[in-house]
């Protein structure tokens, strides 16, 4: 049985205390390799043998993927479980069972009972966290969890899974630090994830990235499941979602623009893949009724003003277009990046698609220093007015926008809670 929301808050001390310890485990980086992971989980029961998965990995979109999955699911009377990262406002989001998020008491009693072991092991926070989703999902007894990978993919700590299916959403260039700074290397440490006789979902891809991925489908005999750009028609995009059609079948998203419809397709096509007698009904009303906040998520009933946390080239750039389509000009921008983005690949986009840009930052959240971020953006020819603090950016946005034109707030997760807050927006009424 589900709990309501009124659970979700801890009334005794301590949970604050172990968050805070759990992102200390931060400062032990990202670690290569799976045996941490591995001898973690076996200290709590090896949780992830007890249910089925979807495991996806790709550079952007598998958070809307994966939520789309889940609300298909959902629909069709499936328990479903949902591993995301990062959160936007509470680390509990990361961890869902039917849309509700992991309770406070659970989390301050699974990091408690394992504390030491976290310890003895050296885990990461990202190996911690995978090991309290795959505990809470066994707990709650998932028919399904439906994981996102954190990073990478073929040494991500979701990488123990053995899952019924492998999603793989679109690839770009993003983390080349960790993944590798060409398309072909990314693809390859994505398509990791790829596994022994699993069917594999894939999305339209680089020709480069594609074959990559094909040889390593064909060496694990996974059979692939190609989403094709002819097999999508997209019939109209408003701001209040999408209707296109998907292998001659017409269906809604509400989550807006061209890149929402390829995660759809790609999410109507991995529940066929799990379950082919599924009803159309559910997948429709799963799609209608998906919620995923921070994805060109409209912060205002009458002022055209949104917020996404695309902080990648390909991923801005997608949005920026949807909002340029829906209301005819080049949209106006607020900006804050966190300090280790690729700011060489993000600045042509930036010139491009943006009409005017408002660079700001949001002191405590990890992000880039306004000042920084303007000399760093000059130096690659971008032009762009610091305005802080961000309750003043926005307010200049506002000033500035017409009906023809939309704003977007963009760059981070790390803003969410600065983006709520000032346009007193419900984030998140307990149930995705």
């Amino acid at each position: 049985m589900d709990q309501s929301n009124s659970e979700n808050t801890l009334t005794r001390p301590g949970l604050q205390e172990l968050l805070t310890y759990l992102y200390g485990l931060r400062r032990r980086g990202i670690k290569v390799g799976l045996e941490h992971t591995r001898t973690l989980l076996e200290k709590c029961g090896n949780p992830h043998h007890s249910f089925s998965a979807v495991h996806i990995a790709g550079t952007n979109g598998k958070g809307s993927t994966a939520a789309m999955i889940a609300s298909i699911l959902r629909q069709a009377g499936y328990r479903v479980g949902l591993y995301t990262s990062p959160h936007l406002i509470r680390f509990n989001e990361r961890i869902r069972v039917n849309g509700i998020p992991i309770t406070d008491n659970e989390i301050v009693e699974f990091v408690t009972c394992h504390q030491a072991d976290f310890e003895a092991i050296e885990s990461t926070f990202f190996e911690a966290t995978t090991a309290l989703a795959c505990w809470y999902f066994a707990r709650r007894k998932v028919d399904m969890a439906v994981i996102e990978t954190g990073l990478g993919g073929r040494l991500d700590s979701t990488n123990v899974l053995t899952p019924d299916v492998s999603v793989i959403t679109s690839i770009g260039v993003d983390h080349t630090d960790l993944l590798g700074s060409d398309l072909k290397t990314i693809a390859f440490e994505k398509g990791g994830i790829i596994k022994e006789n699993t069917p594999l979902v894939l999305a339209h891809q680089p020709p480069e990235v594609e074959k990559v991925l094909w040889e390593q489908a064909e060496a694990k005999k996974a059979r692939v499941y190609g989403v094709h750009r002819e097999d999508i028609k997209i019939l109209s995009i408003k701001d209040s979602g999408c209707r296109f059609a998907f292998k001659g079948r017409d269906y809604i998203t509400v989550l807006l623009g061209e890149h929402q419809v390829g995660n759809a397709a790609l999410a109507i096509q991995t529940v066929w893949v799990l379950d082919p007698g599924i009803a159309d009904d559910f997948i429709a009303r799963g799609l209608v009724n998906v919620r995923w906040p921070g994805r060109l998520q409209r912060l205002h009933h009458t002022e055209p003003i949104f917020y996404d946390v695309a902080h990648n080239a390909q991923g801005v750039e997608a949005v920026a277009g949807t909002l340029r389509s829906l209301y005819q000009n080049r949209p106006l921008g607020v900006v804050a990046v966190k300090a280790d983005k690729e700011l060489e690949r993000l600045a042509p986009v930036l010139r491009e698609h943006f009409a005017e840009l408002i660079i700001t930052d949001v002191p405590g959240a990890g992000i880039m220093a306004a000042d920084t971020l303007k000399r760093s953006l000059s130096h690659l020819g971008v032009t762009g007015r610091v305005i802080k603090p961000f309750e003043a950016a926005v307010q200049r946005l506002r000033a500035k926008l017409n009906p023809h034109q939309a704003g977007l707030i963009f760059g981070s997760h790390y803003i969410a809670d600065a983006v709520f807050r000032e346009f007193e927006f419900p984030f998140d009424n307990g149930v995705i």
